[in-house]
């Protein structure tokens, strides 16, 4: 299972975790709001996740990111003209909404337990047809990275690389035993949580603590900011 890695103290109610993706797809992938200052916020509110976790690599990485599509979006386009500013468009547009996002999943599957998830969603009274789906979800991201690496590492000892002498073997060597491996071990999850009991008509038990905390209400306020100032246009909008 996915470990903790940011302190107790600034741990997040797996709830609040759903919140945030949750609004970042209804802000930032559906476009609900057009307005930068939210697009920005919901970037903030990733950034602020990302430095609970203490995680200063990724941190790092989801700056420059970020930065790198702002610059490109408010810099770039604007001075340029043809084929390159659809391009700079078009890639500053996709990387700015989809780098948040992207950076809040990882978040999101590095830090919540599956018992911790199953726990927090039966609270909430969500069925087992879409809690198993997702608890499936949450161990394969970790499982198939990891055998991603080891793939790797073996065909580097072949000589399989970009950078060796055989590089067109690259999909052969790599990428198809990575997809026989996603296969495979998506069953294998599917398996593991049938017999673990989660599809039973028993009640599950679980011996992990969740509940919502002071840091989980600040993220919580955060993620309600850019639905009250949406609510707020449309209404000004009506008059």
């Amino acid at each position: 299972m996915a470990e903790r890695s940011e302190p107790r103290a600034l741990s997040l109610d797996p709830r609040t975790k759903m919140a945030v993706m949750l609004t970042l797809s209804v802000f930032l992938l559906g476009g609900a709001s057009p307005e930068p200052v939210v697009q920005h916020g919901m970037a903030l509110i990733v950034l602020v996740l990302m430095l609970s976790q203490r995680n200063w690599r990724r941190v790092v990485a989801y700056a420059l990111a970020y930065l790198l599509a702002c610059v490109t979006l408010f810099a770039l386009v604007p001075v340029l003209d043809g084929a390159p500013y659809f391009f700079a468009l078009m890639f500053g547009g996709i990387a700015a909404r989809l780098v948040p996002s992207a950076f809040a999943a990882a978040y999101l599957t590095s830090t919540t337990r599956v018992s911790e998830f199953c726990a927090a969603m039966r609270r909430v009274h969500v069925t087992d047809k879409i809690v198993i789906p997702l608890s499936v979800m949450f161990r394969m991201f970790p499982t198939i990275a990891d055998e991603r690496r080891s793939i790797s590492a073996a065909m580097r000892m072949r000589g399989v690389a970009l950078g060796g002498g055989r590089p067109s073997r690259i999909v052969e060597y790599r990428l198809v035993p990575l997809l026989v491996c996603t296969a495979r071990i998506g069953e294998e999850l599917s398996a593991a949580a049938l017999t673990r009991g989660l599809g039973g008509e028993a009640k599950r038990t679980n011996v992990c603590q969740i509940g919502f905390g002071a840091f989980d209400a600040a993220v919580l306020l955060m993620c309600a900011t850019p639905y009250v100032l949406t609510a707020a246009e449309l209404l000004g909008a009506l008059k």
